[in-house]
């Protein structure tokens, strides 16, 4: 259980992010256009999934532009952007800030993806959505970076991220 902080005062998370070399865990989330996504789609790719409670927050907001900014420039990369939003609220989203270099997806339906990387909030007002997390996988799937950010509020280390691609 990882111990981390909103606004200063302190929630917990379901577990601890998987290990640094290991194979990331299969997941099914929801596309924008409600398809289903899994890790197996992204193979081939290195893939730097950014998690976060909601798009509808500005640290969220910031981290989806930053990563779209950068993921541009990357070759073979992929930037998933998952939360437990509906997918409508991450189209409209990326849509009206004209944002089309990372993926959406959406952890919606049981919140599995976050369970199973043990970055669900468990209490606090923000208990059942994701901590804000960056993993970076290779081609392969395996983990080559993980941040839990401490503070909610607080943007990731975006240069760490990219720095292992």
């Amino acid at each position: 259980m990882a111990s981390i902080t909103l606004g200063g005062n302190p929630v917990h998370t379901n577990g601890e992010l998987p290990a640094i070399g290991s194979k990331a865990i299969d997941f099914s989330l929801v596309k924008t256009d409600l398809g289903t996504a899994t890790l197996a789609d992204f193979t081939g790719s290195k893939v730097v999934l950014n998690i976060f409670p909601s798009v509808d927050t500005g640290t969220c907001a910031a981290s989806v532009r930053k990563f779209n900014e950068k993921a541009s420039a990357l070759a073979n990369t992929k930037v998933l952007c998952i939360s437990r939003d509906l997918p409508f609220a991450q189209k409209r989203f990326c849509g009206a800030e004209g944002l089309d270099n990372v993926i959406n997806l959406s952890d919606f339906k049981d919140g599995s993806f976050g369970k199973n990387y043990g970055l669900e909030i468990l209490d606090g007002p923000l208990a059942g959505l994701h901590s804000r997390v960056v993993i970076v996988l290779d081609e392969n799937g395996i983990i080559l970076h993980t941040e839990q950010v401490k503070e909610i509020a607080d943007e990731p280390n975006y240069e760490a991220a990219l720095a292992v691609l």
